[in-house]
């Protein structure tokens, strides 16, 4: 019989943790087909996740959990879950019941009827979501789009179900700064897209605010595009040009007109204007070599503290 593992990265999720078990619990009856197992990733909650957890897996040995030694982030607990994944087809969904466990026979099907390596899935509408932060999320996707030769989908989720083959091929991309849907785009494959309407938490509160939402931007421009360096350069190369003219404005002035002592304030204002630009491209450039200097250090991605299945690799 082949197995299938569903991936549930948890942070501070206590509250739905029974709830999604029970909602699986469903789909898990549906898809006797198979055997699951539902793979729990604790990313170093405060909160009493990690002992809800432990009962689940007394209460049913097919939930598995992995706890971190501290909070790594969302990418990294999806990047454990994939590595301890035994199962045939792989499926990564979020514990709030925002990615609808129900979806998964479809998804199943689809992957066993028309030849596809993965099934994704996008909200076709971000209804109860706040105004700002949906009109910020499409204005990353349509940027990061522009710029990156590859292509995000936009309201994908990182909620999927995937062959060995496809896992396998995202595990090869072992980076320390991870962007999943990056990755997942990045990787290939065939792919098929299934839309559902934005669902609300069945409990709790979520952990994505806009600071971490604009961070985790930062990640995906800086590791699926060069484009940002090159705006730095080019603006490098015009700010240069236009210095040079505008020295030759100022000599042409004072040979024909003299040289009055006049315009500081202006000048004081391009100072200060040029003064921006330089620190900007500095500060793009130095994000480029933070991710390089992460990368060097090969620091591992995340670190277990414990699990329920005792030594699981790392």
């Amino acid at each position: 019989m082949k197995r299938l593992t569903v991936i549930i990265p948890c942070f501070n999720e206590e509250e739905a943790l029974p709830i999604y078990y029970q909602e699986m619990s469903k789909v898990m009856e549906e898809m006797q087909e198979l055997e699951t197992e539902l793979l729990f990733i604790d990313d170093g909650s405060t909160d009493r996740t990690l002992r809800v957890m432990k009962d689940l897996h007394i209460l049913d040995t097919r939930c598995k959990y992995l706890s971190f030694s501290r909070n790594f982030g969302k990418e990294a607990a999806i990047y454990a879950g994939l590595r301890n994944a035994t199962g045939d087809y792989v499926a990564v969904m979020d514990v709030d019941l925002q990615d609808p466990p129900h979806m998964l026979p479809q998804m199943y099907k689809i992957l066993e009827q028309e030849g596809y390596d993965s099934v994704a899935t996008k909200r076709s509408t971000r209804t109860g979501e706040p105004r700002i932060r949906s009109f910020l999320s499409e204005s990353f996707y349509k940027f990061i789009n522009k710029i990156s030769k590859t292509e995000i989908v936009n309201g994908a989720r990182d909620y999927r179900l995937m062959k060995r083959n496809m896992v396998d091929a995202v595990l090869n991309m072992s980076e320390y700064n991870r962007f999943s849907k990056g990755i997942f785009e990045w990787v290939g494959y065939r792919t098929k897209w299934l839309e559902f309407e934005n669902v609300e938490r069945s409990a709790g509160t979520t952990k994505w605010s806009l600071k971490k939402l604009f961070f985790y931007s930062m990640e995906g421009i800086t590791g699926f595009s060069v484009a940002p360096l090159s705006l730095a350069s080019i603006m490098g190369v015009v700010f240069c040009l236009l210095s040079f003219i505008i020295i030759g404005f100022i000599v042409l002035r004072t040979l024909i007109w003299g040289d009055p002592v006049s315009g500081w304030p202006s000048l004081v204002c391009i100072v200060f204007f040029v003064g921006g630009i330089q620190l900007l491209c500095t500060g793009i450039v130095g994000q480029y070599l933070s991710k390089t200097y992460l990368e060097t250090k090969h620091r591992p991605i995340y670190i277990l503290k414990e699990s329920s299945e005792g030594e699981l690799e790392k």
